[in-house]
């Protein structure tokens, strides 16, 4: 069966692409089984720029089919922040809590009545065992930055990004409806014709 690897170890996005492409006939995994697996600086500066670095790298190292994925928060009001840099925005890579507590403090700078409005964005950049790009695919999902944390679930700043529609954050709705909607099942959504086309060639 043919490998398709997600270059990340983020069990969470693992479990997400477990549940968008799990029915197809590849295997899929993360970067857990290659502990020996470059590590690639997300330096490009761009949601595409850092996903096309992690697959074209990845890919030929590991000679495997790879999607590089970026993704992050953002927000107009604070001038795109935060943007490229949503995993480390307070300073550590990762770190959810300080992140939504800087978030929620940069707001808090701004004239009462600005508008909160955000978006997620996710890219994802599919390469072939030699490092060559295959399909490229963006999502992105729209909503507003509440003023307080809701509900525990999703990673991020689930808590934080309230769907309108639903009146509920990414944090309060069932990871089943998250995921329709999501940037990332958007993302995948494109590069699904292209990998079933991959699945279909084993």
């Amino acid at each position: 069966m043919t490998k398709l690897i997600l270059g990340s170890r983020n069990k969470k996005k693992l479990r997400e692409m477990l549940d968008l492409l799990g029915d197809l006939k590849l295997e899929l995994s993360d970067l857990s089984p290659y502990p020996h697996a470059p590590e690639v600086a997300e330096t490009a500066g761009t949601f595409v720029g850092n996903a096309t670095l992690k697959a074209v790298t990845l890919a030929p190292a590991l000679n495997a089919w790879v999607i590089g994925e970026d993704s992050g928060l953002v927000v107009p009001a604070l001038n795109g922040d935060p943007g490229v840099d949503s995993a480390l925005y307070a300073g550590t890579h990762g770190d959810d809590a300080g992140n939504n507590a800087k978030l929620l403090a940069e707001l808090a700078k701004l004239p009462p009545g600005t508008d909160r409005a955000a978006y997620y964005v996710s890219t994802a950049v599919l390469a072939d065992p030699t490092g060559k790009v295959v399909a490229t695919a963006e999502g992105r999902s729209h909503g507003v930055i509440v003023d307080a944390l809701r509900g525990a679930g999703g990673f991020g700043y689930d808590p934080l990004f309230l769907v309108p529609e639903y009146d509920k954050t990414f944090g309060e709705l069932p990871p089943e409806v998250k995921q329709r909607m999501s940037h990332r099942a958007k993302a995948f959504a494109q590069l699904r014709p292209a990998l079933e086309r991959i699945a279909a060639s084993c």
